[in-house]
């Protein structure tokens, strides 16, 4: 009986603690949808909230962890099946009802390490990678697509539309996306079926579109312009951008805030193209018997990494050797970051391994600080921003990769402070907001950086930070 009693006890602690049942409902109000108008509950992830909120003594931080982890779940996802039978995961970015194959691969990500806990979480998540190869099958150009031929806004861009795509602009790290969610997906859940001809042939479009991009031939196929009142909304050059020097390193001409590049190699996303054409290369010798195909994917992932080498390092006068943000192989850069991922301060989150690199690290210190143009600091915080919401808006994005490629407390802890204290009240996060003012923000509902928010806290759960979440302060 006293066992029983204790288990009760317990339990109704937890609760306490997670708000389901909470002392401070008023001022930390269920920001959820109501549980019927959720789009899509896992018991998986739901055990996990409370697991992690039990945890947790800051109310405001318990708050905002059970109102961002499941917001993807709770509102963007449209499971279904295909004309196979096969599950199809369509994923809204949030307030665009449309899917980047970056945004939906990132925001399904955290919940990958509950797949195996949950049948019906890993059919949704199997669902979201079927659906991102059959996109790339689609248009392997395309960065966002329509659920279904259903044409859209962008239908009047100047560049080869398909009624599919929502936009088309080429990013290099939108295929990367999709490959580092299938490999990962493969390795937790051991299920090799979506590894099919669907697979094979996106990745094969993948690999030669990156070789059209490497520009040793030309150009290629792909232009793009828009009329707009945004520079970099459009491309140079009567929408072939600036030229490039064909060094071995594979143009994007736009940057993951789809905004375009200025120097064509850019940089981040070809150190994620490394990694990423390495996951390939396994998945497809130890799956497909592919070895030729795996032969070709390793070799580009090489030839991309001397190139980097050898033409993304720039000797920095303050800083010693850092990498570039942008580069076009003649010897032009852009030195800057922009705060979506991939970014360089990012590298280390997407790729461990980069994290002992010692340009990397001063990398790191060189984009953290007022000698990176796009860096801001005010009155409520300090981070990277980007044109793509123009001066002196800061991303939490950025302050969250700040705390993801760190291993100093004190930072650690101030990342998850500023984040605390610049929600405007909202208990969610936003796109970016204002260095002196939270309360101007943009993008009220913005799945991935919610959903990232969650993976981070339960990531310094469990590399053993409990004790430095629970000495925050802010409410």
């Amino acid at each position: 009986m006293m066992k029983l009693f204790l288990e009760i006890t317990a339990a109704a602690a937890a609760l306490l603690l997670c708000g389901s049942v909470s002392a401070q409902g008023e001022k930390y109000p269920d920001r959820r949808p109501p549980v019927g108008e959720r789009l899509f509950t896992s018991q998986a992830v739901e055990k996990k909230i409370d697991e992690v909120c039990s945890l947790l003594t800051n109310p405001k931080l318990r708050w905002m962890m059970r109102n961002c982890f499941p917001n993807t779940l709770d509102t963007t996802v449209h499971f279904s099946t295909d004309e196979n039978g096969n599950p199809r995961t369509f994923v809204y970015t949030g307030d665009i009802h449309a899917m980047w194959l970056r945004d939906s691969g990132a925001q399904v990500w955290p919940y990958l390490q509950l797949a195996s806990r949950d049948e019906h979480l890993r059919e949704l998540l199997e669902g979201v990678v079927r659906c991102q190869l059959s996109l790339v099958n689609i248009d392997p150009y395309a960065n966002a697509f329509n659920d279904g031929p259903t044409g859209g806004y962008w239908m009047s861009d100047n560049t080869d539309m398909n009624p599919n795509d929502h936009e088309r602009k080429w990013e290099v790290d939108s295929p990367c996306y999709v490959i580092r969610l299938a490999h990962e997906y493969w390795k937790v859940t051991g299920d090799s079926s979506v590894f099919d001809e669907v697979w094979l042939s996106a990745i094969r479009k993948i690999y030669d579109t990156f070789r059209v991009q490497q520009r040793k031939e030309g150009h290629g196929p792909y232009t793009f312009l828009r009329v707009t009142d945004r520079q970099l909304d459009t491309k140079a050059c009567a929408g072939l951008g600036n030229p490039v020097n064909p060094v071995g390193l594979i143009a994007s001409s736009f940057r993951p805030s789809d905004d375009a590049t200025t120097f064509e190699f850019l940089v981040p996303s070809n150190f994620f193209a490394v990694s990423s054409l390495r996951k390939a290369a396994e998945i497809l010798e130890s799956v497909n018997g592919e070895t030729a195909l795996a032969s070709d994917c390793r070799a580009l992932a090489d030839e991309v990494e001397t190139a980097l080498r050898v033409y993304a390092v720039y000797d920095h006068p303050k800083y010693g050797e850092i990498y570039s943000y942008e580069v076009d192989g003649f010897g032009n850069r852009f030195l800057m970051d922009d705060a979506n991922v991939p970014s360089l301060l990012a590298m280390s989150y997407l790729d461990p391994e980069m994290a002992d690199d010692p340009i990397y690290r001063r990398t790191r210190r060189f984009v953290w600080s007022e000698d990176n143009p796009f860096f801001f600091k005010g009155k409520a915080g300090e981070g990277i921003g980007g044109p793509h919401v123009g001066y002196d808006m800061i991303w939490p994005m950025s302050i969250m990769m700040k705390a993801f490629t760190s291993d100093d407390d004190a930072e650690i802890k101030w990342c998850v402070e500023t984040l605390l204290s610049t929600d405007a009240g909202t208990g969610f996060m936003h796109e970016s907001f204002h260095k002196d003012d939270p309360t101007n923000f943009t993008r009220e509902w913005f799945a991935w950086q919610n959903t990232l928010f969650g993976e981070l806290i339960i990531r310094l759960i469990d590399k053993g930070k409990l004790q430095l979440l629970n000495s925050i302060k802010v409410e």
